[in-house]
């Protein structure tokens, strides 16, 4: 399916101006409002790769960076800034993509502070939350204390965990999800760490596991209301 990138500048009220990308397919039906990790930007690999496989699959993307990331600062933003990022993002997302089912959500950190900002305020249009990869804690640390705030959110939630991924330890994690009921959905991803990464011995590749992930992520965007 033919897209087009459109390079773009998103305003962040008290904040600046940040870089983004809208990637949008011929009639698409959905646009992702996608938010990158606390290491890489908007334009790392696998960003771009989750934003073309969505384009063909009749999916938009708005894509951005953090005003830390922006700036090539190590340290992520704090909260309130992130949260204030995602907003203005789903904002400028909801503009251009006027018509078309919105969801949110993101690679691990832009993810995990996406659904802290739906947690305190309800994100305008947007129908569900998607996270690649949720961080629900520190590497060798398993703990559920960063899910805490996601009981205060009402809409639906899609959980796309590898099962070798040392940030969110599905005994956890599968408990998380029960607890949250039928709101949330978790689709676990064989063999993949947290960037969704294989083993050479497992026979498979990263681009199986992505377009595996990929059509989780439509196929539960496609049954959201």
């Amino acid at each position: 399916m033919i897209a087009t990138a459109t390079e773009l500048k998103l305003d962040i009220e008290r904040v600046g101006t940040v870089s983004a990308i809208l990637t949008q397919p011929a009639h698409s039906r959905a646009c992702y409002v996608l938010a990158h990790g606390a290491g890489a930007d908007m334009r790392h690999a696998f960003m771009e790769k989750a934003a073309a496989g969505l384009a063909d699959r009749g999916i938009a993307t708005f894509r951005f960076n953090f005003p830390y990331m922006e700036a090539k600062k190590g340290r992520p933003d704090q909260p309130a800034v992130a949260h204030a990022t995602i907003r203005a993002a789903v904002a400028e997302a909801a503009r251009l993509c006027p018509g078309v089912k919105l969801i949110a959500g993101g690679k691990s950190f832009g993810g995990r502070m996406t659904s802290q900002a739906q947690s305190k305020a309800p994100l305008p249009g947007v129908k569900g939350l998607a996270f690649l990869g949720f961080p629900l804690h520190a590497a060798k640390k398993p703990s559920s204390e960063r899910a805490e705030h996601l009981a205060g959110i009402a809409i639906p939630m899609l959980f796309l965990q590898g099962t070798r991924d040392e940030l969110a330890d599905l005994s956890c994690l599968r408990p998380v999800v029960e607890k949250l009921g039928a709101k949330a959905t978790l689709h676990e991803v064989e063999g993949r760490d947290h960037s969704f990464a294989v083993l050479k011995k497992s026979g498979r590749t990263n681009e199986e596991a992505l377009r595996e992930v990929l059509d989780a992520l439509v196929a539960w965007t496609d049954a959201i209301t």
